[in-house]
């Protein structure tokens, strides 16, 4: 049994209950709508952000119903930005399988993605929780401005860790944060428990998300083509490091050049090789191996064993699972 799935075996009924509601609540008897959400079923993901709901759920009371329909709006409110998101990045992959955009048309991609935001919307209502609805309406304007950061960040000819940070921090770990905190609160927990778990999801978020930078330098067999970030014209923390610890110029306006989609393939993989070089990628792994330990102090050990245990292998599989 690996990492992951000692992880899901904590909570394996609640994971399955999931699952279960999730296909059942985005049936549709459209056939191209069907067509889109059959394929979205086909590649789940590690299904991170449900584990977090159910594991934050389950150290401070029980999964019911409710938490239930919080894991479902949620994992509904991810998949239609990763829809969209496709198309805004013209991506024609997707977790090793064609994007919906590529495979059917954009078209057909944002219209799948409005329909399956709706439902999210509809699983936040049917909590009867308005803490729920808020912040899950307050998270999708988070995702929205991520994106929008990101958009106007590739026009800048500064290259900063800080405005990374900020973006992956509402692109990214917002989303984390929000799946720990409202399952607590959706469980019964405090607000004190919701806010310690909200910290940790957010840590383990940024971790997620370096750690899928990471993977754009081939460093694992992910399903996500070498040098995609930087096709798309997004340079992340390796690449940033690299750049500005060396203070190499020729690298610096090569790097904008990435930033503004004019470089060819020989020159992107040739920032690749010097982000490489220049202990890009060792940074990486330094930020997240901080962003663990700072994650592993929030967790109660004095709450169920095996989920405090769980949320702990959580985290170092996110941080770890690096090259």
């Amino acid at each position: 049994m690996d990492v992951l799935d000692k992880i899901k075996a904590s909570v394996a009924a609640e994971l399955e209950q999931f699952n279960e509601a999730f296909r059942k609540t985005l049936y549709s008897d459209n056939p191209l709508l069907e067509t889109a959400v059959e394929h979205l079923l086909k590649a789940p993901g590690k299904q991170i952000r449900p584990l977090l709901v159910l594991l934050s759920a389950r150290m401070v009371g029980k999964v019911d119903e409710k938490v239930i329909n919080v894991a479902l709006a949620l994992e509904m409110l991810h998949t239609a930005t990763l829809v969209h998101d496709d198309v805004v990045d013209e991506s024609d992959r997707r977790r090793g399988l064609p994007s919906v955009n590529a495979l059917l048309s954009s078209q057909v991609a944002v219209l799948t993605g409005d329909y399956i935001l709706s439902k999210a919307l509809e699983c936040a209502a049917l909590t009867e929780d308005v803490r729920v609805v808020r912040y899950i309406a307050q998270l999708g304007q988070a995702l929205a401005d991520g994106e929008l950061l990101q958009l106007d960040n590739k026009d800048s000819d500064v290259l900063s860790e800080s405005a990374y940070f900020d973006i992956i921090s509402r692109k990214t770990a917002s989303l984390f944060s929000v799946c720990a905190r409202l399952g607590a609160l959706a469980a019964g927990g405090s607000e004190a428990d919701a806010e310690r778990l909200g910290q940790f999801g957010k840590l383990v978020g940024i971790c997620f998300q370096i750690r899928d930078d990471v993977f754009d330098y081939g460093t694992a067999e992910v399903g996500k083509p070498v040098g995609n970030d930087m096709k798309e014209g997004k340079l992340t923390l390796p690449a940033i490091y690299a750049v500005k610890h060396s203070e190499n110029e020729e690298m610096f306006e090569l790097a904008l050049k990435v930033r503004r989609r004019e470089a060819t393939a020989k020159e992107i993989q040739k920032l690749i090789d010097f982000t490489v070089s220049e202990g890009g990628l060792e940074y990486a792994a330094w930020h997240m191996k901080d962003m663990q330990g700072m994650a592993d102090g929030l967790i109660d050990d004095t709450r169920e064993a095996s989920i405090a245990e769980a949320l702990h292998l959580l985290a170092s599989f996110v941080a770890e699972r690096v090259f």
